[in-house]
């Protein structure tokens, strides 16, 4: 049903984009007879640009469907840009030209020419800026008073697939080892629903298993991090298909990451303790069972530093009240794609950075990679450095 209503939207949506697209080109610029004999090239192109994500999402395993994947999901970045201008810029001028009374149908072709190049431009500039990873350093104080500081480097959705960069994996790793942490925590989302589609992943795990941090490395899934259908990079299988498979957990094993099941670990000999929580949207099972915000917290030790880490910035009313000192979370991606960073606050308490909520400090990073459209536009690949003071 879900997969329906997607195909059944896409479909719309880029027909409307074309009928536009071609009714702009035709109003001026390259000539009547030209227009018309190129206008089977540009169908051509357009459709087989536009069937690359169905055809991701539609064939089965094998290298052309994660070729398809790969381009679909650039085109999709490319025409994210590309229609919104379009349909923006069209609007006004359809209205400026009414007020106006005028006439003069050569701004719509105009319109076209720009929105192609720049909508161009901002993708290529995406595509570069998703891979230059920033280093954000946050100091995070939870009012205990032992006098300690705990050097923890969070990253979240590295989104290993079919569009991940191995030397930007390994770029990482050394900005992460550059930090010298006391304890490296991944929020979640380190693969993108699917592991057959990632290159080379021993070349991955190669380079993940490098993290150097003097109490190790623990991590916990995101509702990514599960074999599931893709739609352009975007989930389109229900969650009672949604399970997490050995090959996954063999690559976590590979990395030499300590993965958190609602489980907790003390964090050597500082007094700190890591609690690492189930994603509450899909818990690698086929279900959405995880603990409560109580549950997790039951048994805590008020006296030691409690440190949630969980993928999805949520439940901070519970966990503070339930006795957690500090919330670290990803996710959100900051929104990845601009717009998106103006949009995600009004769907979390906190979409992104360091925030103070009912009295506790929670901290959610924009991530390492990019979702979807292999693009960063007006947000920022990012390793975080928490400082905290307990």
């Amino acid at each position: 049903m879900l997969f329906g209503f997607v195909i059944v939207a896409y479909v719309i949506m880029q027909a409307g984009v074309s009928l536009l697209t071609e009714y702009s080109l035709g109003k001026g610029g390259i000539g009547r007879e030209l227009f018309r004999k190129t206008r089977a090239v540009r169908l051509i192109i357009y459709i087989a640009l536009a069937l690359l994500p169905c055809l991701g999402a539609l064939l089965p395993e094998n290298e052309i469907k994660f070729t398809c994947m790969k381009w679909g999901n650039l085109w999709l970045g490319y025409f994210i840009y590309y229609a919104g201008m379009l349909l923006i810029l069209s609007g006004i001028a359809a209205i400026v030209c009414k007020i106006r009374k005028d006439s003069e149908k050569k701004i719509f072709s105009r319109i076209l020419y720009c929105v192609t190049v720049f909508a161009a431009v901002i993708t290529v500039c995406g595509l570069i800026h998703a891979q230059r990873p920033q280093v954000v350093t946050y100091d995070a104080d939870t009012g205990k008073n032992s006098g300690k500081t705990l050097k923890v480097v969070l990253i979240a959705d590295l989104h290993l697939s079919v569009n991940s960069v191995p030397e930007t994996t390994e770029k990482i790793v050394e900005m992460i080892n550059s930090c010298e942490a006391d304890v490296v925590v991944i929020a979640g989302d380190i693969f993108t629903s699917n592991y057959a589609g990632l290159k080379d992943p021993d070349r991955y795990s190669a380079a993940l298993s490098k993290i150097e941090a003097k109490y190790g490395v623990y991590a916990v899934a995101g509702n990514h991090d599960v074999d599931e259908n893709l739609f352009g990079g975007f989930s389109i299988s229900p969650v009672s298909k949604a399970f997490r498979t050995n090959d996954m957990e063999n690559f976590f094993a590979d990395c030499g990451f300590k993965m958190l099941y609602d489980e907790y670990a003390e964090i050597g000999d500082t007094g700190a303790v890591l609690i690492g929580r189930i994603d509450g949207e899909k818990a690698g099972d086929g279900t959405t069972d995880r603990k409560s915000e109580e549950e997790i917290m039951a048994g805590h030790d008020p006296d030691k530093l409690n440190i949630v880490l969980q993928h999805e910035p949520m439940g901070y009313e519970g966990l503070a009240k339930n006795g957690a000192d500090i919330v670290l979370s990803g996710h959100t991606h900051d929104g990845q794609l601009f717009p998106g960073n103006l949009v995600v606050p009004f769907f979390n308490e906190n979409a992104y950075g360091y925030k103070v909520l009912h009295g506790m400090p929670t901290v959610v990073t924009a991530g390492t990679g990019y979702y979807g459209p292999p693009m960063r536009v007006g947000t920022n690949s990012e390793i975080t450095v928490v400082n905290i003071s307990y």
